[in-house]
């Protein structure tokens, strides 16, 4: 944790964003973008009529990616009995594809809540907020929950991560989801609060790992949190020392964990500042975007100089029409970290696409243009 009194204490204070207007372009984005990024950045963005959003309404739906997505659910409502499965980066059919990933990938396609898959993947997810060890419900972590602990932590990292989806889609209200997220604050301040976040590590070995008790902040408590404002405001202190925490500087070490005697992964865990300068940008685009949209709908990335000037370094790398161009002589980004799968790419880059150039500046354009109007910026359409 961030000791009082420390350098690290300037960034605590809310920080200004830019006053200039953040220049969107919108004409350029209906022109080259995806059906679902120029509906998203009509509605979120460039908040354009009724009247112009009506007759966009149907992009995310005629999408193909979209589609090969929904229309390999199965009956139960969830993808191939399986929950966190990411496809392999050479996969372009979503083949084995997981439930919450498929849902929050739906989501950010712009289809509603109420459309046909989102609805029957529905009982499934809230399913899996309930708070119990069955095994039956921890679905392609089964294989390997061979002890009591094993299946407790399974269960719990799908509850998260289920938590996470149904934010995404708009349940904050739902008794259900608000219950399971008090149940995942109350356990992350504890830790927070315990002598165990000074010094979560323990030697096994010649390796420095997480002591079995440390339950730091996760990717999926974060983007849950993210969706949930209003939860987030009868919660403050509790949210302000996840801020704290996730703010210091990020420990050398592997985040890796002593579950039972065997040294586990435990890849979803936060436990600091995951882009604390320009190279962890550049060297990962697509997470950088990700991790500075939640802080935005978190209300952290104002409050955060150095976030804020990562953010400005993706303005900074806008033409003069305000679309964002990689460096010269860099690659198109891509990335292979698995918690950015569900937002990015939104452009279709399979093998039959000739989208090309435009398609793969789109989302990025997008991106910066959704993280100005979540920090407050006045958007100037172009």
């Amino acid at each position: 944790m961030t000791a009082p009194g420390t350098a690290a204490d300037s960034i605590l204070a809310p920080q200004a964003p830019s006053s200039e207007p953040l220049k969107f372009p919108i004409g350029w984005v209906l022109d080259n973008a995806s059906g679902p990024i120029r509906y998203r950045a009509a509605t979120e963005v460039a908040r354009l009529s009724d009247a112009s959003i009506g007759e966009m309404g149907w992009l995310p739906y005629a999408y193909r990616p979209a589609l090969r997505i929904a229309l390999t659910q199965q009956p139960d409502g969830t993808w191939n009995r399986s929950m966190l499965t990411i496809p392999g980066k050479t996969s372009v059919d979503f083949a084995n594809i997981g439930t919450i990933p498929a849902v929050r990938r739906l989501l950010e396609y712009g289809w509603d809540r109420e459309s046909p898959p989102l609805a029957l993947a529905r009982r499934a997810l809230f399913r899996l907020l309930a708070e119990d060890n069955d095994p039956v419900f921890l679905y392609e972590l089964g294989a390997k929950a061979k002890d009591e602990d094993a299946v407790r932590r399974g269960r719990l990292l799908l509850r998260e991560a289920a938590a996470a989806a149904l934010a995404q889609a708009g349940y904050e209200a739902d008794p259900r989801l608000r219950g399971a997220a008090r149940r995942i604050i109350e356990r992350i301040d504890s830790y927070l609060n315990s002598p165990l976040a000074e010094k979560p590590w323990i030697r096994v070995g010649n390796v420095h790992v997480l002591a079995p008790e440390a339950v730091p902040p996760s990717f999926h408590a974060l983007t849950m949190l993210a969706h949930m404002p209003i939860f987030r405001q009868e919660n403050y202190s509790e949210v302000e020392r996840i801020y704290a925490y996730i703010s210091q500087a990020h420990p050398r070490q592997d985040s890796v964990q002593l579950v039972g005697k065997k040294i586990i992964e435990q890849p979803q865990f936060v436990l600091g500042d995951r882009l604390p300068h320009r190279n962890a940008v550049e060297s990962d685009i697509p997470f950088a975007l990700m991790w500075l949209e939640t802080m935005a709908r978190l209300g952290f990335l104002r409050r955060n100089e150095n976030w804020l000037k990562m953010y400005e370094r993706f303005e900074d790398d806008r033409d003069r029409s305000a679309v964002w161009h990689p460096h010269k002589g860099t690659d198109i980004p891509t990335t292979t970290n698995p918690r950015v799968w569900a937002s990015f790419p939104l452009e279709d880059f399979s093998a039959g696409s000739v989208r090309g150039t435009a398609a793969a500046v789109a989302d990025v354009t997008f991106r910066i243009g959704l993280i100005g109007k979540l920090i407050g910026r006045e958007i100037e359409l172009i």
